[in-house]
């Protein structure tokens, strides 16, 4: 499957396609007959190609070297004659091309190379990418490329992608069941998978953007599922527009790339020219602040998070699959395949700060501050998601890749149980996601749901011994704080990401209050839901309590599987530094969150606070604090009232002028034009020339008619001699004539 693996996007390709021609042949409410098996399917290849990777890795031949092929057309792969040894720098010499960089044909090469000359002499396993592609077109001397890279990486995020997709789909069968566009919403659920895939797999930046794209398609039409419903409609509009401010910065940033590595599209090359210092500086810096902005968009990083909770209009389990596993961690992936651009470009090694990891800090309090307002649960689990992705941005933006990846890794697992729970209550409750006047005390009548909820909560919140634990304090530790040997000392980003993950257990904490204690506040008889919802939150409890032994301190199998090595990606003699595991950072994050989650307990479940109750109502500044988190830091006021506002206005008023005098005047003076051109024609054409000659012929017929009747006199005698004087005269032409 190594040199395979364009199958698994196809797959769900083919899902969509088949579905639209035939889900509704098989009849109402069976479409997903087609789109679970094929993304099963493609559940199980991916499955396989993990399988496949991990024995690649460790499959090492005689000479200590990766036996494996590499097809590449990559202008920086080592190419390798007969029995010959790489370099071990998998860079080509200057001006040198593999002969698929510029013919188009799929060439075969084996990047051979130590262990020690990959990792610098260290014991890090060897994951050198395999690399597929075809010619896709040209333009000029320009060749263009389609294929695809397979590393750790995106092995990891097809298992991820896929195993999310799966779960979605069973769960959908029954949440959308009697759906008026089941057929369209499953096609569509395909659709976004195989986009994610294609994504992921992407050998080069061009069409990374055509997946990015895609993506973004995708969710558009599944966050205005129901667009009937105005609300809805806006939403998935407002997602769409916002991601396109983004997307300006992602064209930009990859046009950047593509001339400053002398006119090339490739990932591998762009990487590994960023990483040998082939790329300048300043062009490296512009591009990342580029490539910043559309992660802002796509993954929900302050300012342009706005569009994120908006997207809760869609069906939940869309919701589940979007925060989970494909639109938003779209930038995150991002991010990490061109890590070289960022990572030099901003200059990680040896800093304190830079735009990435203040993006992604501020995200990650800023976006948990505001899930304490919120009665929506479904909005919650948004602004939890904006603030773990801060978690994740702030992971690449400190040097800590593999700690970006691992918590991607982690947070998909119970970040989807937490959403397709929120799915559960609501289908049990009808329809609401009202936490506070339409749930409570559900977790008497719903114990599968509650218990899984509780299971992704405290993973969430990071406790010990669940997999949420060991992604975050990665995290911490990689920042650098508490004199931890790492990539950087980046000691903002430690204590913002320790608040928020002391905010985090509080306002889930809060959450479950609502949601599944005191008394029932909705209508009806709730109760617990049928297999096909609950077997998917199982799964996913289970997945979100162990994920995190994937990368248990001193075994360390996420990182040697996952994590590049080689010239594409830094390494030890760039700087970056893989923090070792701080049982202090360990101990203070747990504090940080077993005392988030301890004061809302106490406020909550034990009223101890009685006098902070209504606070908000007596004091100023607490009450101006609380207005500026429900009115989510009058972001949507700046961009709908102001900037947009203050634009449309303008355009507005300028077109209703053009209208009123303009367009109109135009129609008026036509108008007035064709009423005088009438009169004149009546008065000129018809009434004097046309009704005047009409008027003369009469007149003449009737003179000439009163002369010729004087001859009409009645007398024989004189009708005679008129005929014989006429005859005569005849007579006398006809001689003249003939004589």
């Amino acid at each position: 499957m190594l040199d395979k693996v364009w199958i698994i996007p196809a797959l769900p390709a083919l899902g969509f396609l088949l579905t639209l021609c035939f889900g509704k042949r098989l009849g109402p409410s069976r479409a997903h007959f087609i789109g679970i098996p094929i993304v099963g399917v493609a559940f199980v290849l991916a499955l396989v190609t993990a399988g496949q990777w991990m024995a690649r890795d460790g499959a090492l031949d005689e000479r200590g070297a990766v036996s494996d092929i590499q097809q590449s057309c990559s202008r920086e792969a080592t190419t390798i004659s007969s029995g010959g040894a790489a370099a071990g720098d998998g860079t080509a010499n200057e001006g040198s091309t593999a002969e698929g960089g510029t013919g188009g044909d799929v060439v075969s090469a084996a990047p051979e190379a130590t262990r020690a000359a990959e990792s610098g002499g260290g014991t890090e396993e060897l994951t050198r990418p395999v690399i597929r592609c075809l010619s896709w077109w040209h333009s000029g001397p320009l060749q263009f490329d389609i294929g695809t890279q397979l590393d750790g990486m995106a092995v990891l995020l097809l298992v991820v992608v896929t195993t999310i997709s799966l779960l979605v789909h069973v769960y959908s069968s029954d949440y959308v069941n009697g759906d008026r566009r089941y057929t369209h919403y499953f096609a569509f659920l395909s659709l976004f998978t195989a986009s994610m895939l294609f994504f992921v797999l992407a050998e080069n930046t061009l069409q990374m953007m055509v997946g990015w794209e895609l993506v973004g398609v995708c969710s558009f039409a599944l966050i205005g599922h129901w667009w009937e419903e105005k609300p809805n409609s806006d939403a998935a509009l407002k997602a769409f527009l916002t991601n396109r401010v983004g997307d300006v910065g992602l064209m930009i940033g990859v046009i950047v790339l593509f001339f400053a590595a002398g006119q090339n599209f490739s990932i591998y090359d762009i990487n590994v020219m960023a990483n040998n210092g082939r790329i300048n500086h300043t062009l490296l810096l512009v591009s990342s602040c580029c490539l910043i902005a559309a992660v802002m968009s796509k993954s929900g990083q302050f300012i342009l998070h706005t569009w994120l909770p908006d997207a809760m209009a869609g069906p939940t389990p869309v919701s589940a699959l979007i925060h989970a596993a494909t639109m938003v961690v779209a930038g995150i992936y991002m991010v990490g395949r061109l890590y070289p651009v960022f990572f030099h470009g901003l200059s990680i090694a040896g800093s304190s700060i830079n735009l990435l990891a203040v993006v992604g800090s501020v995200t990650a309090v800023f976006g948990a501050l505001l899930a304490f307002v919120q009665k929506d649960i479904k909005k919650v689990l948004a602004y939890s998601t904006v603030s773990q992705l801060g978690f994740m941005v702030t992971a690449l933006g400190v040097g800590a890749w593999t700690a970006a990846l691992f918590h991607l890794f982690t947070h998909a697992f119970f970040k989807a149980g937490l959403f397709l729970g929120a799915g559960s209550l609501s289908h049990s409750c009808g329809h609401s996601f009202d936490m506070v006047e339409d749930m409570g005390g559900m977790r008497k009548v719903m114990p599968r749901t509650f218990w899984t909820f509780v299971v992704g909560t405290l993973s969430l919140a990071g406790i010990f011994p669940l997999a949420g634990f060991w992604s975050k304090d990665e995290i911490l530790a990689g920042t650098g704080g508490l004199g931890n040997a790492a990539t950087g000392s980046y000691y903002f980003a430690f204590i913002m990401l320790l608040v928020a993950a002391a905010f985090t257990a509080a306002y889930m904490t809060r959450t479950i209050w609502y949601a599944f204690y005191g008394e029932y506040r909705g209508h009806g008889h709730p109760h617990e839901n049928g297999s096909r919802i609950t077997v998917p939150l199982v799964i996913l409890a289970v997945l979100g309590a162990i994920a995190g032994f994937a990368n248990l301190p001193g075994v360390l199998t996420f990182e040697h599987l996952v994590e590049p090595v080689g010239a594409y990606f830094p390494g030890h003699e760039q700087g970056l530094v893989h923090a070792d595991f701080n049982l202090a950072v360990a101990i203070l994050s747990t504090l940080a969150a077993v005392g988030g989650g301890l004061f809302s307990y106490l406020y909550y479940f034990r009223r101890s606070f009685k006098p902070l109750e209504g606070f908000s109502g007596r004091n100023r500044v607490a009450h101006a604090g609380k207005t500026l988190l429900e009115n989510k830091y009058y972001l949507d006021k700046l961009y709908t009232d102001i900037i947009v506002g203050s634009i449309k206005k303008p355009i507005a008023a300028a077109a209703y002028w053009v209208n009123q005098h303009v367009i109109d005047g135009v129609v008026n003076g036509a108008g007035k034009g064709a009423v005088v051109a009438g009169k004149f024609v009546y008065e000129k054409v018809d009434q004097l020339l046309v009704d005047g000659a009409v008027n003369g012929v009469g007149s003449v017929a009737e003179s000439s008619g009163g002369e010729l009747r004087r001859f009409q006199t009645g007398h024989v005698q004189q009708y005679a001699a008129l005929f014989f004087a006429a005859a005569a005269l005849l007579c006398g032409v006809f001689v003249l004539i003939l004589g």
